[in-house]
């Protein structure tokens, strides 16, 4: 996905951020410039008021808190969709042109998790301050939507990159993972909404369905973060603005060990003996392996992205890669935390936690002035004249 040609430094058709920038020239022009990638800073903000109310440890004011996280993702969601929107109106042929472009069209899948997260959050947190059944039928329907784009991004943006996307032998990278994630969100994400359904067949259909989502994601994320690992060994890491997206892969990892815990409980209620028990039982004979390659994964992430800040690190909505996949990291170790009782993973789970918060508010904070000052609603000189 990420074509990378090293004479002129351009990433995806297009010259890396630390290169030469043009402005846009006023308010309605940087719409003109509006990706899919934009929907990550809701993916990065609706993952914090998650981890907020699963987090195993008690802190005052930690809910209040997480409402207020679960506000502002919303917001951001309602802000980024209509950008979105007018960016579509105004400029069909730049936006038509992020799905042929072999880098944005991947993120693509970043507005069904986006909607996917924020309804995970109206489910958890909303309910007094919007009511529980509204709470509810928000978690609802944004499911509905998110994992309805979700499912179409997964099959339609990978078909699209083997029959015409131009792709280099050293194009694979983290953002190859965003098409394919969303539905294992959908499937950790679902596990809540079944209870609201009619019991009998809709909850084992919901519940089918969510299990054949986690599979999906699970399988393809292990061939990308193998040709991930092929391209570190025979390439190296690459531009430096590229390297907060060898975060990514953590967010399959933590997000299918969330599923699993959560869909195994609920595989034990629906499911008849054995199956119900054994799929619980894989919530943690799964999730407990799946979370030391995660660690093992977040090591290498902090000591390339060490050695990159080391020599220089441009800021880029690359950088909310240090949030979603933390999160769902956290929400993975406590599950396991919950399900052990392992004061260890409590502690990882806390750790984690506050690790995401502070990138969260040092990432925000860069974007916020970015947005304002346009910085990061620039175009590269030399994109091709679809964009």
């Amino acid at each position: 996905m990420t074509t990378i040609d090293r004479s002129t430094r351009r990433i995806g058709g297009v010259p890396a951020s630390d290169g030469p920038l043009r402005p846009a020239r006023d308010a309605t022009g940087r719409l003109r410039f509006v990706g899919p990638n934009w929907f990550a800073t809701v993916m990065g903000t609706g993952i914090v008021a998650v981890v907020m109310t699963v987090v195993p440890v008690t802190v005052p004011g930690l809910l209040v808190a997480a409402r207020g996280m679960w506000v502002l993702a919303a917001l951001l969601l309602v802000v980024v969709t209509a950008a979105t929107a007018a960016h579509w109106v105004r400029y069909p042929r730049v936006a038509r042109g992020h799905v042929d472009d072999p880098v944005l069209a991947h993120f693509y899948g970043a507005p069904a998790m986006a909607a996917l997260t924020v309804g995970a959050g109206a489910g958890l947190v909303a309910g007094p301050l919007i009511g529980e059944t509204p709470a509810r039928l928000t978690a609802g329907v944004l499911w509905l939507i998110g994992t309805a784009l979700g499912l179409w991004v997964a099959v339609a943006i990978p078909l699209r990159a083997f029959t015409t996307h131009r792709i280099s032998e050293d194009a694979a990278g983290g953002p190859w993972l965003m098409s394919v994630v969303a539905p294992m969100v959908s499937a950790a994400t679902g596990a809540a909404l079944i209870p609201d359904l009619p019991a009998g067949q809709w909850q084992l259909t919901m519940l089918l369905a969510c299990w054949a989502m986690f599979g999906l994601t699970v399988i393809a994320s292990l061939i990308i973060v193998t040709l991930i690992w092929h391209r570190l060994l025979h390439h190296k890491v690459g531009p430096a603005v590229l390297v907060p997206t060898l975060w990514i892969p953590l967010g399959p990892v933590g997000q299918s060990i969330t599923a699993a815990h959560h869909l195994g409980n609920e595989s034990a209620r629906i499911l008849p003996a054995p199956y119900g028990d054994a799929f619980r039982a894989f919530g943690l004979v799964y999730g407990l392996p799946m979370f030391g390659f995660g660690l093992f994964w977040l090591a290498i992430a902090v000591t390339l992205t060490i050695r990159a800040r080391r020599d220089g690190l441009p800021f880029a909505l690359t950088w909310w890669s240090f949030t979603f996949p933390v999160g769902t990291m956290t929400t993975g170790a406590s599950a396991l935390a919950t399900t052990t009782g392992a004061t260890v993973l409590t502690v990882i789970a806390a750790a984690l936690g506050v690790a995401l918060v502070g990138a969260w508010a040092g990432v925000a904070r860069r974007t916020l002035a970015g947005a304002l000052d346009g910085s990061l609603l620039m175009a590269p000189i030399g994109t091709r004249k679809a964009l």
